[in-house]
């Protein structure tokens, strides 16, 4: 499915050379000799259409490089020479890299990549774990298969960038434009854009003030978005949230996860947060996949809730539970709402990286309730 070309390229490219102007204290200007570096050579290994830079250069203090598509770029500068960026297309792109003495001496290279993508509708996968319609002593209540080209009019959307990053410093400032529906699939993108001073755009859609439950069976068949600073979630929060405020309103994390390289994206977490006497607790679980990421595939993320207790499942395997049955839990005897988001950076993942490729996208086949 994945095409993998390598290309080393070990072609050295002179640069224009800026000699700054210095101003010592008591002296005339100087034009000092600025050392350049050497020996630039650049590896490049495309997979599908993540295309990874690594460049090596004597004396560099740093690189660049810049990613050209169409009439547009993205530049990612590091101190390592290890860049990764995303196509969503497949084309022939060039990417230019500089190894810099400084912002304005550097020596460069330019680099053609071949980049073919085979990944079905949209960049999709194609295969996954699913759930049935209909389970023993259950009814389906309410669901959403994503069919059509809009979304539902059984969500709606949170927009801008909350208090403090929505209470975690969060980077992203969520729009509509990043949700499309097709293929009957839900497709919510992170991206690296600039919108109303934020570096990134995503998207965050909730059932709040048109549908909410208390108890019941919910299953949710999502691919994860991954990489450093990528904060997908599937949750729930309290209808009483406008009037208790958090975390008295309770709320039930149905899968969290925050990705990076290895095992953070192939970990997921269940989590329940609630105000004890005034002071919020939480409880929560984890299951990793034992190799791959959550991106590869489909998965099913689910809770089974009554009055005694919360159940997490992982493609309808258990790895969390909680009692509820105390008082100071009586947070998970009201109803609660649906949340579905991707969020960039904030206190628990972090900020992204130079490995992080954008865009990122949570592809969500349905969501079904049953009670």
């Amino acid at each position: 499915m994945f095409d993998i070309l390598k290309i080393i390229m070990k072609n050295i490219f002179l640069s224009f050379l800026i000699l700054p102007v210095l101003v010592a204290c008591g002296k005339d200007p100087e034009n000092p000799t600025v050392t350049l570096p050497t020996a630039l050579t650049t590896e490049i290994i495309v997979n599908a259409g993540e295309v990874h830079v690594k460049a090596t250069a004597q004396n560099a203090n740093f690189y660049t490089s810049t990613f050209y598509h169409g009439t547009d770029s993205t530049v990612i500068q590091s101190t390592d020479g290890i860049a990764v960026h995303n196509f969503t297309v497949s084309d022939t792109f060039l990417v230019r890299t500089k190894a810099h003495t400084s912002q304005m001496d550097f020596i460069q290279q330019l680099d053609t990549v071949i980049v073919n993508i085979d990944q079905g509708a949209g960049g999709a996968p194609t295969t996954g774990y699913t759930t049935p319609l209909t389970y023993a002593g259950y009814n389906l209540v309410w669901s959403d298969e994503f069919e059509g080209t809009t979304l539902s009019s059984q969500w709606v959307y949170d927009l801008g960038t909350g208090s403090w990053g929505w209470g975690n410093n969060e980077l992203q400032y969520y729009r509509t434009q990043n949700v499309t529906v097709s293929n009957g699939l839900l497709e919510i993108k992170a991206k690296a854009e600039t919108f109303n001073g934020q570096q990134f755009t995503s998207s965050r859609i909730k059932t709040q003030g048109i549908n909410s439950w208390k108890y019941g069976r919910i299953d949710v068949r999502a691919a994860l978005p991954y990489g450093k600073g990528i904060w997908p979630a599937i949750w729930m929060l309290g209808d009483n949230i406008t009037t208790a405020g958090w975390p008295a309103c309770g709320e039930i994390d149905i899968m969290e996860m925050i990705g990076g390289v290895g095992s953070p994206d192939r970990t997921v977490y269940g989590t329940a947060h609630w105000s004890d006497n005034g002071t919020h607790a939480q409880f929560g679980g984890n299951r990793s996949l034992p190799s791959g990421k959550f991106a590869d595939e489909f998965h099913v993320f689910s809770i089974v809730w009554n009055q005694n207790s919360i159940r997490w499942f992982l493609d309808d395997i258990q790895y969390n539970v909680i009692d509820i049955t105390p008082a100071q839990l009586s947070e998970f005897q009201e109803n609660f709402f649906l949340i579905l988001n991707v969020a960039v950076g904030g206190n628990w993942p972090g900020s992204p990286d130079g490995t992080t490729v954008f865009p990122q996208s949570m592809y969500v086949d349905y969501v079904r309730v049953f009670q």
